[in-house]
């Protein structure tokens, strides 16, 4: 089946969170991200301070996102299974006991291990605030599903704006137990409250008509795919965020990265918050085409910054492409798997992200070193490249099967 083209009109944030019971999930998730947002930094400030040493709390933070990403998936599918009001109430317990022996530890072991542990049981709010919205807006009111995930993007992005920024004047001013023990009660309390609210939790795997095998709805084409372009915006993430501090310190202006990266989240934000506003009559595939081509071509110029003014603009040009892309990519989630197991999918995705930019955060820091910032930066593009190729190839095979990505989940005609 060919792609089919989507109606362009004008949707609303507005309607969205008056649909009964959507207001309270996305805003008690929201302020549980900002926690999340926070956490993995404010490890490194408090071991820092406690210990003198950065490798100590480097490891416990690369302990925590570590168990985050490899565990994180296996809690949502208990969560898929069992229900987001069964599984959370456990898991946001073990989370803050393991957090609470972090704030009273004594020695670098036990703040690694605890560390750690945290990562392992912390729920991915985002992706369970996600997977109520495609319950929620299921049948006649499918097409609004983009426009929801967009409020999501705009919800991350702004948790991962403010986060650091709390954590890091708190962690300037010697306060930073109260920071850590703040972003855990910001997970808490918004983890606490999603799960108390039953009327929007999504059916589990039995409601759905049987528990699926994960690993045969996991390993279709079409979600591996996807995963593979989660990586590869990953890829673009730690690189930016590494080469964009090194080409400011080896200009002399250190602080500029900071206002840098601050200024393409905002513009970035704001991107996002306009794309879900409307529909573009292309259909979905091709936008995500044209969202990794220009994201590819304007990251091209990034080595080629003469001075920072430069870096900065063209980094907030390019920052414009994310939002739409990481919309695009959530959508075709949905449709590429089972509904019993669409929790893990997305949080496969943000793990396949979170690995992506681990590793392009090496690979930078190590070509800035070795070479120099104009080499950090030139991975850019690459990573544009591989988010292109492989969105062309996701295009091809959403117009042989046209199952992927086509119109609004659920749209008559199509599903």
């Amino acid at each position: 089946m060919k792609d089919i083209p989507v109606q362009s009109t004008a949707y609303g944030y507005r309607p969205l969170l008056r649909t009964p019971g959507a207001a309270a999930f996305f805003l008690t998730a929201a302020a549980g991200r900002v926690g999340l947002a926070m956490t993995g930094l404010g490890l490194v400030w408090l071991l820092h301070a406690r210990t003198g040493s950065y490798t100590t709390a480097g490891l416990a933070t690369a302990g925590f996102a570590l168990a985050d990403a490899l565990i994180g998936p296996q809690l949502a599918r208990l969560i898929d299974r069992f229900g987001q009001t069964r599984v959370l109430p456990y898991a946001l317990l073990v989370h803050g006991a393991a957090i609470g022996v972090v704030l009273a530890s004594s020695t670098p072991t036990v703040a690694i291990v605890a560390a750690s542990c945290a990562g392992a049981s912390v729920p991915q709010l985002g992706a369970l605030s996600s997977a109520r919205w495609v319950h929620l807006l299921r049948g006649d009111r499918a097409d609004e599903l983009p426009t929801a995930l967009s409020l999501e993007s705009v919800a991350n992005a702004t948790a991962f704006l403010i986060g650091p920024v709390l954590i890091t004047t708190l962690g300037a001013l010697g306060a930073t137990a109260l920071a850590t023990a703040m972003a855990a009660a910001l997970v808490l309390g918004g983890g606490a409250a999603l799960a108390v609210q039953r009327r929007t939790a999504p059916p589990t795997a039995h409601e759905h008509g049987g528990l699926p095998h994960s690993g045969k709805t996991l390993l279709r084409p079409g979600f591996l795919l996807l995963a593979s372009l989660n990586l590869a915006i990953g890829l673009y993430f730690g690189t930016m965020q590494v080469s964009i501090s090194a080409y400011a310190t080896g200009h002399g202006i250190p602080g500029a990265a900071a206002a840098i990266i601050a200024a393409a989240g905002l513009g970035g934000l704001l991107c996002g918050w306009l794309y879900g506003l409307r529909r573009p009559r292309i259909p979905p595939s091709r936008q995500l085409v044209i969202a990794t081509a220009y994201l590819t071509v304007t990251a091209l110029l990034l080595p080629l910054a003469p001075s920072v003014i430069w870096l900065g603009a063209d980094a907030v040009v390019t920052e414009a492409a994310v939002p739409p892309l990481l919309v695009l990519l959530n959508v075709p989630t949905e449709r590429a798997v089972h509904p019993g197991v669409l929790t893990q999918a997305f949080t496969w995705n943000n793990s396949a992200s979170a690995a992506g930019s681990a590793l392009a955060g090496f690979l930078a820091g190590r070509a800035a070193d070795t070479l120099n910032p104009a080499a950090a930066l030139a991975l850019a593009p690459t990573a544009g490249i591989v988010l292109l190729t492989l969105s062309v190839g996701f295009r091809r095979s959403a117009n042989s099967s046209g199952r992927l990505s086509e119109g609004p989940p659920q749209c008559p005609g199509v599903r």
